[in-house]
This record gives C-alpha cells, structure tokens and sequence, in this order.
C-alpha cells in the first residue's frame, strides 16, 4: 500500500510538473492570443503599486514597467492586486502572468520561478518615531514589524535575533503597528518605507514625527517574476526594460515616483538595468 502511494504522489508531481511546463510555455502564445497581460501587482503599496482614489486607476513605479511590456507585446494589462505572501502561488497557478510587485531576487525564489534583470535596487532599513533608534542596538528585544513571506521577515530575524517580529499582511499594516505603540519599527526596503513616510508627512496629525534612520541591513534587487521556464516572455521582458535604460524611460519613470519633488525622495546613484544575474 505504501509502494502504491508513493508511485501515486510520484505520478502527480510529475503531472504538475508537465502541467506547470506547459502553462509556461504556452504564456507568450497565449498572451497575444487573447490581447491581455495579466499582472500581480500590489495595490496599496506606493510609489510601486497603489490605486489612485481620484481614478481608480493603478499608478506606480511597477504600473509603469507593466505598462510598457504591454504596449510592447501589443496588448491590454489586466492587474490582480497580490501580496507578499500569495504572490509567487498565484503565478505558478497560472492566475497571473507576470509578477510585478517590489520581490527581491534570490536564490531560494529562484528555484520555483525566473526572474527578469534587476530593475530597481535599494536596501532594507526601517521606520521608527524620530529619535527612537539610533542603531541595531536600539531594536534588540523590541518588536518589529513587516510582511510575513518576504525577504524582509527572514533578513530581520537574522540582524536582531533578540527581537519580535510581528509578521502583517502587508507593509501598511506593520506601519499602523508602529504607529499604534505595538512595535518599535517597521522594516522592509528603504524604497518602500520612503512610500510609506511620504503618507505619514502628508497627514498633519503624523507630520514630522517619523524617520527613516540610517541603517542599513541588506541589499534587495527587484525582478519581475515569470514561470520557471517561462524563456519566451522573459525574454521580452528583459529586452524591454534593456531598451528602457537605454533610450532613459527607465531613469524617468524613477524620476516619477522617487525622484526629488515626488513623495518619496530617494537617490538612483549609479544603477542602471543591465544584464545581470544579481540575487539569482
């Protein structure tokens, strides 16, 4: 009984396998086929990925990406709003095409889908009420919070072992934690947490209360994710965004969403999408 379960189990993941190849294969065909771009987006995350309340439109860094490998394969976008956490499940079921959502590349991910050249890099830091932490020492024993099934959850536990890490939804969530007194900081890539103390500056009762202090605990390099073996759109995709950075829609669309009179205010300093395989 147990041999015929075993050969049992064998035979499905093999099927999922075949299953999960072919879905991949088929996406760029498909895609053309039925005119739509279906993308996993976030959807309350800005300057990435939010829904404008005037036009119920998405905007946002990752939007803007999206929108030219749309306009690029010749068809429409329909964007499915993802977190963290069901991201990459939604696009190995095939609910999503194309992943477009703030995920840092690395090894681990990358068994289970590909990824596209970096095109955005940062660093994780954290958020915290003006002179609160001033150094790692600062956040030991405290708790923190941030978006259980990102790389900001793993990469915290490890630089503050001693530390209680409140895993939210999504990030908005561990920003209202700190906000509330429930947590010390909130953590995750500094492009995000500048999104998210952007909103905080423009809300009179929490203007000029926050920080992002200068701490640093990792290197995060974006990468829109595809199926594993997905070689046909990928390769679209990577020689779309090359294009950006060559012909400087890419260094504008920056400009947009983070440059020095948009909400969040960061340095691009010497990045440029490029044909590397960082975080892979």
């Amino acid at each position: 009984m147990a041999r015929k379960i075993g050969l049992f189990v064998l035979a499905l993941t093999m099927v999922g396998m075949m299953c999960g190849a072919a879905l991949a294969s088929d996406t760029l065909a498909n895609v053309k086929k039925s005119g739509v771009l279906v993308a996993g987006v976030k959807d309350s995350l800005p300057p990435f990925g939010s829904v404008d309340p005037n036009t119920k439109e998405f905007v946002g860094y990752d939007i803007d990406f999206v929108k030219a490998i749309a306009k690029k394969l010749g068809v429409k976008v329909e964007y499915k709003p993802v977190s963290s956490a069901n991201r990459m499940p939604m696009l190995m079921e095939g609910r999503v095409d194309l992943l477009a959502c703030t995920m840092t590349k690395n090894p681990e991910r990358a068994k289970q889908i590909d990824f596209s050249y970096t095109y955005f890099l940062t660093g994780q830091k954290f958020l915290t009420k003006k002179g609160t932490v001033k150094s790692l020492k600062d956040l030991e024993g405290q708790k923190i919070g941030t978006a259980k099934g990102s790389t900001s959850e793993q990469n915290v536990k490890k630089a503050v072992p001693s530390a209680t890490v409140l895993s939210f939804d999504d990030y908005p969530q561990a920003v209202l934690a700190l906000q509330q007194g429930k947590a010390i900081a909130a953590t995750t890539d500094e492009s995000i947490l500048a999104g998210q103390l952007g909103k905080l500056e423009k809300n009179p009762a929490t203007k000029g209360q926050y920080e992002i202090p200068d701490i640093s605990i990792s290197e995060e390099p974006y990468g829109l994710g595809v199926r594993k073996g997905d070689t046909n759109l990928l390769k679209v995709v990577n020689d779309t965004i090359l294009e950006m950075e060559k012909n400087g829609e890419a260094a504008k669309i920056f400009q947009r969403w983070f440059g020095p009179n948009s909400d969040s205010p960061i340095k691009r300093g010497n990045f440029k999408i490029t044909a590397d395989k960082r975080g892979t």
